[in-house]
């Protein structure tokens, strides 16, 4: 059981090229196949965590690796957006720098900070996640943007905002804090409440 997280991590990362070569070659069903690999994917993420923590493997070392590897499962789907219709990303290239900015700049505020990258896992950035899901079903499986890709933006920015304020608030780098009000709380010496499903 206590490598089940770390195969559930190796298996997103490997999907990540995986989803690029089906884009990339742009075959009849890839729209399919990579939304369904995107929700398997989104599966191993929340089990990973869920299963360390419950077998008592939640280490700094995981949670590390969890993050960057949900940043390159992330931009694989990105890069497959642009493979399949690179009209799309074009046109709302104002809002997906917006959100790279954001995603660069909490990690350079924490390698500054703390000689380390971001692994807070937080509430919002949990959240901001499902609207990734949401989005990219639509950016893949309609070719369209809309709603989904606009509430993913604005979720996206409120939840770097969030990480960012979690990051200076700290006193010591930290992985797994809910929010930064739970940054806060630690600053100032106090416990924050730790559930099996979320941190």
């Amino acid at each position: 059981m206590k490598t089940i997280p770390y195969i559930l991590i190796a298996i997103r990362f490997i999907l990540a090229p995986i989803i690029i070569l089906l884009a990339y070659f742009k075959g009849k069903v890839s729209g399919f196949f990579i939304l369904s690999l995107m929700y398997f994917g989104l599966l191993t993420d929340i089990f990973d965590g869920i299963i360390a923590r419950k077998v008592g493997v939640s280490s700094e070392k995981l949670r590390r690796l969890d993050s960057q590897t949900d940043l390159v499962f992330w931009l694989s789907l990105g890069f497959a957006v642009y493979f399949l219709n690179p009209d799309l990303i074009k046109d709302e290239w104002i809002g997906i720098l917006l959100i790279l900015s954001m995603e660069a700049l909490c990690y350079i505020i924490s390698i500054l900070k703390f000689k380390k990258e971001t692994c807070t896992h937080a509430f919002l950035s949990k959240m901001w996640g499902i609207s990734l899901l949401i989005a990219f079903t639509y950016l893949i499986g309609f070719q369209e943007a809309g709603w989904a890709f606009y509430l993913t933006v604005i979720l996206g920015f409120i939840a770097h905002i969030d990480v960012i304020l979690i990051i200076l608030i700290l006193p010591k780098w930290q992985y797994d804090v809910p929010s930064s009000y739970h940054a806060w709380r630690i600053r100032k010496g106090k416990s924050i409440e730790k559930t099996v499903l979320f941190n």
